[in-house]
């Protein structure tokens, strides 16, 4: 078996670790873009341009399934990518987990680049999923792209004044955006307010992982052998994973993946 994931840069970590978790077993095919990112800046068209040519590259190497680890990329370039991939190859995207953090009640903050923030996209969901909750869009300037540079000043400076925007009776936080999920504790530990019930955080990593395996027809078995190879793709190109990946944990499980021959 094997699972590709697609995005600009590191953010697909979090998605890759939770494959990883349910099926150590399976080869992992990681398809970068860093001659093209940050993609968040780009129009739509240009952004779709560069996610089908990451796709392709991912698709060469045969996977059984593809999971597009960005939500910008989901926003944009979801449609074109199943023109083009499926039904041969099922392409998963990642959504923000506005539908199960409403579920649990209580004010909810959403964590989003500037770009999602406020947009149609995201204003659809909160009003499918949230109807009745109180919800609160906090942007979060600079947050992904010092995440992908593992800038630790820049990653405190940007989760601070995030926080800052963030009401204080907010119990849960959604994390809008992959690369966030990589430094998750330290979001935590900006918002939690004394006196307030634990935070409660809703990443998408977890459930996009075992829906790719949902479509392929295939079940989570974390005691299989860990025996899966990891390929990395950059731009197209076979490489290795980015520096600044094994600053995080879920970059640093990676390291024990044998690479592909």
């Amino acid at each position: 078996m094997k699972i590709a994931l697609m995005d600009s840069g590191i953010g697909l970590l979090a998605a890759t670790a939770a494959v990883r978790r349910l099926r150590p077993d399976a080869d992992l095919v990681l398809s970068l873009d860093p001659d093209g990112m940050p993609w968040g800046p780009r129009t739509p068209q240009d952004l779709t341009e560069r996610a089908l040519a990451v796709a392709e590259a991912a698709a060469a190497h045969r996977p059984d399934a593809l999971i597009v680890g960005c939500n910008t990329a989901t926003v944009h370039a979801l449609p074109a990518l199943r023109d083009l991939l499926e039904p041969a190859l099922p392409v998963i995207g990642t959504v923000p987990a506005i539908k199960p953090a409403a579920a649990g009640g209580g004010p909810l903050a959403i964590w989003a680049t500037p770009a999602t923030t406020g947009s149609p996209y995201q204003r659809g969901l909160i009003e499918e999923f949230a109807d009745g909750t109180k919800v609160t869009e906090v942007p979060c300037p600079g947050l992904a792209e010092a995440v992908e540079h593992a800038d630790e000043p820049a990653i405190d400076a940007a989760v601070a004044a995030a926080a800052a925007l963030t009401p204080d009776d907010v119990t849960t936080v959604v994390l809008g955006c992959t690369h966030y999920e990589l430094v998750a504790e330290r979001i935590r530990a900006a918002v939690q307010r004394p006196g307030f019930p634990p935070l409660v955080l809703h990443g998408s990593a977890g459930a996009v992982a075992a829906q790719a395996l949902r479509r392929i027809g295939a079940e989570p078995e974390p005691g299989a052998p860990a025996d899966g190879t990891l390929t990395v793709l950059l731009s197209g190109r076979e490489g290795a994973l980015p520096a600044p990946a094994l600053a995080y944990e879920e970059g640093r499980l990676l390291r024990a993946v044998s690479p592909a021959r």
